[in-house]
């Protein structure tokens, strides 16, 4: 059995992901542990200058005044994540495994690397303008911590994020 694969996602795995990490465990049977974090942590002013970018002006606006959800239902949310990814890597590489991360993402996703000597880690997010720009996402944030390349790809496409 090969080295395991950590990834980090935000959003429940789709198809386009199932194709994207199959092409990661092509050679071999190597095992995925799919992390999603309880608590995004996403900071309210870099939400909000992510939305104007994208020309989101009205949900920029709503979220300001929306109110937050509660622990529980973060919670919740992360584990209907973590199923549904799970689903969707069913029969790939050396099997699925998974986990809710409570606390910081990133932290969760090098925890496990280095439990696991996991030979690599992947981080798969929907595009953040802001934090892509200035280089302060998961993918980099880890790399820096962990001190070897990480693969960002953005949800249910092709992209590869800049890390």
């Amino acid at each position: 059995m090969s080295d395991p694969i950590v990834i980090l996602t935000e959003e429940p795995l789709g198809a386009d992901d199932r194709v994207n990490i199959a092409t990661l465990v092509a050679d071999g049977d190597v095992p995925l542990v799919v992390l999603v974090p309880a608590n995004t942590e996403r900071h309210l002013l870099v939400d909000f200058l992510e939305n104007l970018s994208l020309l989101e002006i009205a949900k920029a606006f709503r979220e300001l005044t929306a109110r937050h959800p509660d622990p529980a239902e973060e919670r919740t949310a992360a584990a209907e994540t973590l199923a549904t990814s799970l689903a969707t890597l069913g029969g790939l590489g050396g099997g699925v495994t998974g986990e809710v991360v409570e606390g910081k993402a990133v932290d969760g996703l090098v925890a496990k690397v280095r439990e696991l000597n996991a030979s690599q880690a992947v981080v798969i997010t929907r595009p953040h303008a802001v934090a892509d720009t200035f280089h302060t996402d998961w993918a980099n944030e880890a790399q820096d911590k962990l001190g070897v390349p990480v693969l960002h790809l953005y949800a249910g496409s092709g992209f590869i994020g800049d890390s």
